[in-house]
């Protein structure tokens, strides 16, 4: 534990709970946009005078009726998946957890995209791993990252290839199969965290990793429904080819026996009541309004010379300062403007970039964006 450093954006939200902050730090869904009526139907079916098993204990593999409606979701995306396939998690963070606990010893090497979502870096420290960077100023170089798998002789790489946390970038497809190729070369397990995927606003979707010739058999698909249904339920999953999947039933075993059958219940009754495909239709146009207001603002806000990406979709900007300036000595100021981001700082394993930090959009409508790009402003401005 020693080595494994606590989450700075937990420290920051705990910082922004005010209602009087906007917060762009964390990557929370807009509790209003929440479907509060078919969750409370769904909760109500469940609920019903009889039911009495989603009281009890259950199977570690999870509830067989959600993982026949997500395999039936994965498979309409292209990517064919039996029920058996699927591992029910405490949230997608706990599919990272278990997968690193049952693929890595001690000293194993671990490949990640730089900047990198933090709590991954957290599981990989946690199992006792060595964290490579791939730089990556722009796409994922397929040469350099056979050079460093050739050189580092990793065990695993872990990708988000749709709307990646921070970055918001997206892999091409050709990117993908080229990903799958290195792979399978060199006998390398490939983790494809996959939260945000159903969240696309624009552009057309590319296939999964684990659908790419060659990582069938080598590609663990991890993901959620805390980013299109309610985070509060911790209903998450992963996919796994046969020779993982023992290793992983075992580390879910010794974790938590199994995930909380009541919410397991509640999500396969949500997703049987056929209101899940109009719900995330609704997110997306929200949330790409909120896109678009952000990225309409951020020109006024940021000081000339600072660039920033335009994804397809997602949760989250990753903004880069002029050179001279450290977005982590200007968050106090910004806090005590009741504006707050995340540092980019925080994102990277190897050297990090002060100069950048991660914005998302997704918590506050287009009016409250643009107070909080003004009060942004107003910070930068001051620190220039």
């Amino acid at each position: 534990m020693s080595g494994v450093e606590p989450s700075a954006l937990r420290e920051i939200l705990a910082l922004t709970s005010h209602s009087r902050v906007v917060s762009f730090a964390g990557g929370l869904p807009d509790p209003e946009l929440f479907d509060h009526e078919g969750l409370r139907l769904a909760f109500e079916r469940v609920l019903a005078p009889g039911a009495r098993h989603v009281f009890q204990y259950s199977r570690t593999e999870g509830d067989p009726e959600l993982r026949a409606a997500i395999a039936g979701r994965l498979g309409r995306r292209g990517l064919p998946t039996a029920p058996d396939d699927l591992l029910i998690t405490t949230g997608s963070q706990q599919a990272l957890a278990l997968t690193a606990a049952a693929l890595l010893d001690p000293g194993d090497t671990v490949l990640v995209e730089e900047p990198c979502y933090l709590a991954a870096l957290q599981c990989f420290g946690l199992a006792g791993a060595r964290v490579v960077p791939l730089p990556a100023a722009g796409p994922l170089d397929p040469d350099l990252l056979g050079e460093l798998v050739r050189r580092e002789r990793p065990k695993l790489l872990y990708l988000i290839p749709n709307f990646q946390n921070p970055t918001g970038r997206t892999m091409t497809a050709h990117l993908r199969y080229e990903v799958a190729r290195v792979a399978a070369d060199h006998g390398l397990w490939i983790v494809e965290d996959d939260p945000y995927g159903e969240l696309r606003y624009r552009g057309e979707p590319a296939p999964a990793v684990a659908a790419c010739p060659g990582a069938e058999d080598r590609t663990i698909l991890v993901g959620s429904f805390s980013k299109i249904l309610a985070p509060g339920l911790r209903i998450g999953w992963l996919r796994a080819p046969h020779g993982a999947r023992r290793a992983l039933h075992i580390a879910k075993q010794t974790a938590d026996l199994h995930t909380s059958t009541l919410d397991q219940a509640a999500v396969a009754a949500y997703l049987a009541g056929g209101r899940i495909d109009g719900h995330i239709a609704g997110l997306r146009q929200a949330y790409a309004s909120r896109m678009q207001a952000m990225l309409e603002g951020l020109a006024n806000a940021l000081p000339d010379g600072s660039t920033w990406s335009t994804p397809d979709g997602g949760m989250f900007l990753w903004v880069r300062l002029p050179e001279h300036m450290d977005a982590e000595a200007v968050l106090p100021a910004a806090l005590r403007h009741n504006v707050a981001y995340v540092p980019g700082s925080h994102f990277f394993t190897g050297r990090s970039d002060p100069a950048c930090m991660r914005l998302s959009f997704t918590a506050h409508p287009p009016e409250r964006i643009a107070d909080g790009l003004a009060r942004l402003g107003a910070v930068l401005q001051g620190a220039r």
